[in-house]
C-alpha cells in the first residue's frame, strides 16, 4: 500500500504507453496484494476461453488466438484488487467507525480487502459502527421495507455494469414484477447519449463494428477516449492498423501517452520499450469543440463534392439506405468557417488535412468515441453528426468501416441488452408478459440524475444498488449525499468497500456478494455467467478462485432471495431455482430477448457467439427503416470571462471510481490525485504558481460549488480548458447541468473560476 503522506511528484508527461513499465506494474499489484499463487493463477485464467473476463473494461478479446497474458495492466490491477486475501469482516467493522471510514481515502478503502458477510447500519437509530445481520433477517428487512411502501415507485434499484447478464436479467425482471421500472444505471452516468444518439440513427444503440474492421481500416478517428489509460488493449488493434497501412488521428484536448506510441508488453521489441508511433494528426479540440470539427468535417466533403461531382460522397448508398440528406446539407450550409473554427479551436488548415486523410484510399473510415463524448451537453447530437459523416461516405456496413462506441465497464452493454433501462421499449414489455404472465408497468422510471433529484424531494424511500460506487460515481457530490440520507432504506450488493456505503438512509446495509475470478457453487455445481463486450459478443466467464469467505453470495442469489422474500414465487418464475442452475436464467433470456436462441450451446463454444446488428449488413431498424442524417445547430460552451471550462478524468492509477494507486505515470504525476491541469498561459494569466493550491468554484444557474486543495499542474491543454480527476472533482459538477436528450450529467462541460489559497 502507498504511503499516502508523501509529497506530490511530477515529471515530464511520457510519449508513449505501455512496454516493460507496464509489465513492472502489472506485476507489482498482482504480487503485493493477491500474493504471488493466488494473483498467478487468476492472471493465468484472465480474458481465457474457459476462465474469467475481466472486471474492468469491456474491450473484446481476439476471436481466433488469445495469449496466455491476453490481459493489460488495468486488468491485473483489477484482478488483483478482487483476488485479495485480504478482509473486511465483523471485526473490521467493530474496529473502524462510519466518521473514521469516513476520514478515509476511495485509495485506502480499496485496499483493506473483501467485504465477507452482510452488514447492517441503524443510522436512525444513533448507531455509529456496521453490525452483523444475518442474510436471513437481511433479505426479510429489505421485503419489510419495499412493500411498506406507499407505491413501488419509491424505490429505485441502480446497476452498476460489472453485473452479468444472469444477474441484470433476474434484477430486471424482479423489479418489474414488483411494480416499477425506476431502473438506473451506470449509463446513464455514462453512455446513454451513445444510444440516444445511434438508435434513431442507425436503429441500434450499439457499435458496428469487429476487431477485424479495426485493423483492416484505412482510418480510425479517437475522439473523447484516452485508450492507454481506459482501455489499453485497444493500443494493440490500434497497432495492427498502423502496420497494415492504416492512420490514426487522436482529438482530445489533452496529449495522452496512449495515443502516441505503443510499446507493445508480448512483443520483444515492446519489452526492450521500443514504441510504434499511432497518431499521424493529433487535434487538441477545445472542450466540446468536437461537434463543430465533424461539422467541418462534412463541410468540406460537400465543397469537394460541389468542386468535382459524383467523386467524393456516395450518392449510390445514399440514395438507397438513407434519409434527410437535404436537411443535413443546410444545416451544414448555414454553418460557417468562422462559427466552426472559433467552437473547435482548430485552424482551416488542420480540419482539411483531416479531411484529406478520411477521403483518401477506399474511405475506409471507423470513429471511436468514449465519454470525452458523451458527457458534453451536445453529445447526442455531436455523435449524430458523426454518424452523418459515416452516411457521407458510405462507411458503415462493410469492412475496415463503422461506428465504435468504446464502452467503459465489462458487463455495461450486456445490461442494457438484459433489460436494465428504466424507459424499456415496448417490445420488451410484451416479451416479459408473453413469457412470464405478469402485467409489465409501462410508466417510466428514473435514470440516475432523477432518482438523486427524487431521492431529495423524498418522493424515493428504498435505494437498492447491484454493484458499483454510487456516491462516487454520481454527479454533484454533496448534493447526491444529501438525497441518500433522506431514504429509509440504501442497501448496496458489493464485493469491496466504499464510499457508499458510508452515506445510507435510516437503515443501511452491505450484501457482499462473489466477484469475476471467484469460484461460483451452487446446488446444482459450479456455475458461469456470461458478458456482452463493446462489439456485441456474449461469451462466459468462470470464475477459478476458491471465495475468501463461505457467507458470500453470488448476485444473482442475492437478487432471487431477495425478490423470494418480497414478491415470492409464481407459477412462471421460481426463485431460488433460477438461482441455482444459471442455464435456466439463460433458458428465460433465450425465450425473452431476441437473438439469444440456443443460448446455453452457444455461450459453451469457445468465445462465445455474436449478437445480431442490423447495420452491419445495412439494415436500419428506424422508424423509417433507413438510416437518418441529422442537422442541428451548433452550440457554444463559452465561459464567462475569467472562467474556465474544466473537464473530469481518469487517473492511470483508477479504473471507474475504484482507486487503485496514487501515481498517473503517463501524465507524470505520483502520490496525489488532488491537482488540476492548467494550460501555462491561463496560470500566467491569473498569477497561479506550479504546485500551488487552489479552490476551486463551478458556477451554475443555482449557484455555487467549492472544492479546495487542488494543486495546479501546468500541462499541454488547450488556453481555456482544465481537466481534474474524478470522483474527487464530482463535487464541482451540478445535478442540473445534463446533456440533452440523454440526461447525462455534464461532467466534461463544467464552468470554473480559480481562487489561490
Amino acid at each position: 500500500m502507498q504511503d499516502e503522506n508523501k509529497p506530490i511528484k511530477v515529471s515530464k508527461p511520457k510519449k508513449w504507453a505501455a512496454g516493460r513499465p507496464a509489465v513492472v506494474s502489472s506485476l507489482k499489484q498482482v504480487l503485493s496484494t493477491a500474493g504471488p499463487i493466488r494473483g498467478t493463477k487468476a492472471l493465468l485464467e484472465l480474458n481465457q476461453t474457459d476462465g474469467f473476463d475481466c472486471p474492468s473494461c469491456a474491450w473484446p478479446d481476439p476471436d481466433d488466438h488469445r495469449a496466455a497474458s491476453e490481459f493489460c495492466e488495468n486488468g491485473a490491477k483489477a484482478v488483483a484488487s478482487e483476488a485479495t486475501s485480504k478482509i473486511v469482516d465483523e471485526r473490521f467493522f467493530r474496529t473502524h467507525s462510519i466518521e473514521q471510514l469516513s476520514q478515509e481515502s476511495d485509495y485506502w478503502h480499496d485496499q483493506q480487502g473483501r467485504l465477507t458477510s452482510p452488514m447492517i447500519l441503524r443510522a436512525a437509530d444513533g448507531a455509529t459502527h456496521y453490525e452483523p445481520i444475518s442474510w436471513k433477517g437481511a433479505f426479510e428487512l429489505v421485503a419489510e421495507e419495499l412493500n411498506s411502501l406507499d407505491s413501488p415507485d419509491q424505490a429505485a434499484f441502480y446497476t452498476s455494469g460489472r453485473a452479468s447478464n444472469e444477474a441484470a436479467f433476474l434484477y430486471q425482471l424482479f423489479v418489474r414484477q414488483y411494480g416499477t421500472n425506476n431502473l438506473p444505471d451506470c449509463s446513464n452516468m455514462c453512455h446513454e447519449s451513445s444510444g440516444s444518439g445511434l438508435e434513431p440513427s442507425i436503429g441500434i444503440g450499439k457499435g458496428t463494428v469487429s476487431l477485424d474492421d479495426l485493423h483492416e481500416a484505412d482510418t480510425i478517428i479517437i475522439a473523447g477516449q484516452n485508450p492507454g489509460t481506459n482501455h489499453p488493449r485497444m493500443l494493440a488493434s490500434l497497432e495492427k492498423c498502423v502496420e497494415q497501412g492504416g492512420k490514426i488521428v487522436a482529438i482530445n484536448p489533452l496529449i495522452e501517452a496512449g495515443l502516441l506510441a505503443f510499446a507493445h508488453p508480448q512483443k520483444v521489441s515492446g519489452m526492450l520499450n521500443r514504441a510504434t508511433s499511432l497518431t499521424s494528426q493529433y487535434l487538441q479540440v477545445k472542450v466540446n469543440g468536437d461537434m463543430a470539427l465533424f461539422r467541418g468535417i462534412s463541410k468540406s466533403i460537400f465543397e469537394r463534392e460541389a468542386a468535382n461531382p459524383d467523386t467524393v460522397i456516395d450518392h449510390a448508398f445514399i440514395a438507397k439506405h438513407t434519409a434527410g440528406l437535404d436537411e443535413y446539407k443546410a444545416a451544414v450550409d448555414s454553418t460557417s468557417w468562422e462559427e466552426i473554427l472559433t467552437m473547435s479551436g482548430l485552424t482551416r488548415d488542420a480540419i482539411e488535412q483531416l479531411t484529406d486523410t478520411v477521403l483518401d484510399r477506399d474511405k475506409k473510415l471507423i470513429t471511436c468515441w468514449a465519454m470525452g463524448i458523451t458527457q458534453q451537453k451536445n453529445g447526442v447530437v455531436t455523435i449524430r453528426e458523426i454518424v452523418s459523416l459515416h452516411l457521407l461516405l458510405g462507411a458503415i456496413g462493410r469492412p475496415g468501416a463503422g461506428l465504435c462506441p468504446v464502452r467503459g465497464h465489462s458487463n455495461v452493454q450486456g445490461d442494457r441488452t438484459m433489460g436494465i433501462f428504466e424507459k424499456l421499449p415496448e417490445w420488451f414489455h410484451q416479451s416479459l408478459e408473453k413469457h412470464f404472465k405478469f402485467k409489465s408497468p409501462r410508466k417510466h422510471g428514473y435514470d440516475v440524475v432523477e432518482a438523486i433529484v427524487a431521492m431529495q424531494k423524498g418522493d424515493l424511500k428504498a435505494f437498492i444498488a447491484l454493484g458499483g460506487n454510487f456516491l462516487q460515481a454520481a454527479p454533484d457530490t454533496e448534493y447526491t449525499k444529501e438525497a441518500l440520507q433522506k431514504t429509509n432504506l440504501t442497501c448496496h450488493i458489493a464485493t469491496k468497500l466504499n464510499r457508499s456505503h458510508l452515506v445510507t438512509g435510516k437503515i443501511g446495509l452491505i450484501l457482499p456478494c462473489l466477484g469475476r475470478s471467484d469460484r461460483d457453487t451452487q446446488e446444482t455445481g459450479d456455475q458461469f455467467i456470461t458478458c456482452e463486450n463493446s462489439m456485441g459478443i456474449v461469451h462466459s466467464s468462470r470464475g477459478k478462485l476458491t471465495p475468501n469467505s463461505a457467507l458470500m453470495m453470488s448476485e444473482p442469489m442475492i437478487i432471487a432471495r431477495m425478490a423470494e422474500a418480497t414478491i415470492g414465487d409464481s407459477d412462471t418464475v421460481k426463485w431460488l431455482s433460477l438461482a441455482n442452475d444459471y442455464d435456466l436464467i439463460r433458458d428465460h433470456i433465450e425465450a425473452v430477448v431476441p437473438g439469444f436462441e440456443n443460448f446455453n450451446v452457444r455461450v459453451r463454444t469457445p468465445g462465445g457467439f455474436y449478437l445480431p446488428n442490423g447495420p452491419k449488413e445495412r439494415q436500419w431498424n428506424t422508424a423509417n427503416n433507413k438510416a437518418n442524417f441529422h442537422g442541428a445547430e451548433l452550440i457554444s460552451l463559452t465561459p464567462a470571462k475569467d472562467r474556465l471550462i474544466l473537464q473530469t478524468l481518469r487517473s492511470h492509477d483508477q479504473y471507474n471510481t475504484t482507486i487503485y494507486g496514487l501515481d498517473d505515470r503517463y501524465r507524470g504525476i505520483s502520490n496525489n490525485r488532488m491537482i488540476i491541469f492548467l494550460n501555462p498561459i491561463d496560470m500566467k494569466n491569473r498569477d497561479i504558481r506550479p504546485l500551488q493550491e487552489l479552490r476551486i468554484t463551478s458556477h451554475w444557474e443555482d449557484g455555487e460549488r467549492h472544492a479546495e486543495g487542488f494543486k495546479a499542474i501546468p500541462y499541454d491543454i488547450p488556453k481555456g480548458a482544465a481537466a481534474a480527476y474524478y470522483p474527487e472533482a464530482n463535487v464541482l459538477v451540478p445535478i442540473g447541468s445534463t446533456a440533452d436528450i440523454s440526461n447525462t450529467p455534464t461532467s466534461k462541460g463544467v464552468e470554473i473560476s480559480l481562487t489561490g489559497l
